[in-house]
């Protein structure tokens, strides 16, 4: 984008009361962002939804100057920006209706043909949530997914440290901009976040610090994602304020079950029981209901993961399929050295941990 181009969308950016969705209005109504800083006023009131108000805020010069302000903290910080017109936007974001914009990104952040979904919860996580938060992007690294987040304290930061640990790209969405950070303390993660994946925001650095950008925060967290996972929340939680976007957008919820006397299980129960969540127990149980296939996933990579929850003799077979490619049962026992009732057994353990699958004439494959 250039330079010209992004001033005058940071211009219409930051008017007052124009939001995301009148901003694309008005874009496609004339043409460009200079074009409709440029179109008089008597135009402009043509356009549906347009009233003299905004009218007025659109044509108020002291937009331009501003813009021009945080074009030079965007060029000496060295931000990416994106538009919501550029090819590298985000895809997902691209199907929601109030969609920025205007994203800017530090790090390297790569959305190519990725597997996103989104880790969120209550900020006063339990052993629990934590537990399950780190098992949970552990075993779905095999899919090489990207762990989105919002950097804040319990579930998000655990989740943010958890992709991390494995390899996985991580983008951290932050509810003000880069000119400060929060919470504070979590600075010293920045750095190995921002090797491999980053940071978004919409805000500026002129924004203050407020609360109340969460919400406006989490609509990217939900939007970017093709899943949210909520780990832990209490009864009325801003994660279920992100759950509820995400179903807005027509996309998966997933929610971690715990006990009904547990004050930072109530949220996720809730959602449970009024449908607006799957049921997570297993971590597997989010490729499954996303129907992500494990073929796209290199078998080295496979075999490394998988190993931790294989037994014995289900190792052996591993080992014997991956070699071989598909065999019939009988063949297998044979080959692995093991009685066929066993190697039918743990057939059928591989094929619920979803390492195998079943072929006509009693032929077995990995998947």
């Amino acid at each position: 984008m250039k330079d010209l181009e992004l001033f005058y969308l940071l211009a219409l950016h930051h008017v007052p009361k124009v939001g995301d969705i009148t901003a694309k209005k008005l874009i496609a109504h004339c043409g460009s962002p200079q074009s409709v800083l440029e179109e008089s006023k008597k135009n402009l009131l043509k356009i549906e939804g347009i009233g003299s108000v905004m009218v007025d805020e659109i044509l108020n010069k002291n937009h331009l100057d501003l813009a021009e302000k945080e074009l030079q903290y965007i060029q000496n910080k060295k931000i990416k920006v994106t538009s919501f017109e550029d090819v590298d936007y985000p895809d997902n974001l691209k199907q929601c209706i109030d969609g920025p914009i205007l994203l800017f990104s530090k790090g390297n952040i790569d959305l190519k043909n990725k597997k996103l979904i989104s880790i969120v919860g209550t900020r006063n996580a339990t052993s629990y949530g934590v537990s399950f938060c780190e098992k949970l992007v552990e075993e779905l690294a095999i899919f090489n997914p990207v762990i989105v987040s919002g950097f804040a304290y319990g579930i998000d930061i655990t989740s943010h440290k958890a992709a991390v640990k494995h390899g996985l790209q991580t983008i951290g969405c932050l509810a003000h901009g880069f000119n400060i950070i929060y919470p504070k303390v979590h600075k010293k993660y920045m750095s190995e976040m921002e090797e491999n994946g980053g940071f978004l925001t919409d805000f500026w650095s002129i924004d203050d610090f407020d609360r109340n950008n969460f919400l406006r925060r989490n609509r990217i967290i939900a939007g970017l994602s093709e899943a949210t996972i909520v780990i832990e929340s209490s009864e009325k939680g801003g994660s279920l304020v992100t759950a509820d976007i995400a179903n807005s957008y027509d996309r998966e919820v997933f929610a971690l079950p715990g006990r009904f006397n547990d004050s930072q299980s109530v949220g996720c129960n809730n959602l449970i029981k009024f449908q607006k969540a799957h049921t997570l127990t297993n971590p597997m149980d989010v490729p499954y209901i996303l129907n992500w296939q494990l073929q796209d996933v290199k078998k080295s990579t496979v075999q490394k993961q998988l190993f931790v929850e294989l037994d014995e003799n289900e190792k052996t077979i591993y080992k014997y399929l991956n070699d071989n490619n598909q065999q019939m049962l009988d063949v297998i026992a044979i080959e692995c050295g093991l009685p066929i009732f066993k190697v039918a057994s743990s057939l059928l353990s591989m094929e619920l941990k979803g390492v195998v699958r079943p072929l006509p004439g009693k032929l077995f494959e990995l998947t």
